[in-house]
């Protein structure tokens, strides 16, 4: 059987090549576009979390994110860029607003900003793994990695903030039948 560590070499030697590229394949092309479609997305939910929340490690979270989602888009817009693949329009910045101004009814409490980015992030990363791991080309494979790697990151973070304010969903329990019960 291959160890976790076997496994991951030998997926990262299929992107460390040294052939001519070769075109992008309209799959590549469509991942790279949702991405972009997708963290533009997310920017704009967060700059919506940095209009509501006075949470201090909230906005610090917030903020992290925003900075790294873009970041990720800009190098997916320059890797498109180079290829010459249309760029998708976007809806552009959220305008800052005072989130004590914003009605009681249509401002999200803390706790469902916090679950709205978990939940993005986390269909992000999935969304990351299953581009990479249909991608030919090895430049393409690396970058959706590399975008991956970053949200992992993020998400450690975000969950621990999320765990200290009892903001995590949490399933409960499973006792499969016949199993002895144990309510810890």
């Amino acid at each position: 059987m291959t160890s976790p560590i076997e496994a991951i070499t030998n997926v990262l030697k299929t992107f460390v090549d040294e052939e001519p590229k070769p075109a992008l394949h309209v799959g590549e092309v469509m991942d790279l576009w949702a991405t972009m479609t997708a963290f533009h997305e997310a920017q704009a939910l967060y700059q919506i979390g940095l209009n509501m929340t006075v949470d201090t490690d909230l906005k610090h979270a917030l903020e992290k994110a925003l900075q790294g989602s873009t970041a990720d888009t800009q190098r997916i817009l320059t890797f498109m860029k180079d290829e010459g693949i249309p760029i998708p329009t976007s809806q552009g910045e959220k305008t800052k607003s005072n989130p004590n101004e914003v009605p009681e009814g249509v401002r999200l409490t803390d706790e469902e900003i916090a679950n709205l980015i978990s939940v993005k992030v986390a269909s992000s990363i999935t969304f990351c793994a299953q581009a990479m791991s249909q991608t030919i080309r090895s430049d393409v494979g690396i970058l959706f990695i590399q975008m991956m790697v970053n949200l992992m990151n993020y998400a450690a973070s975000l969950k621990s903030l999320m765990k200290s304010r009892g903001w995590l969903k949490e399933p409960p329990r499973y006792h499969p039948p016949g199993s002895p019960s144990n309510n810890k």
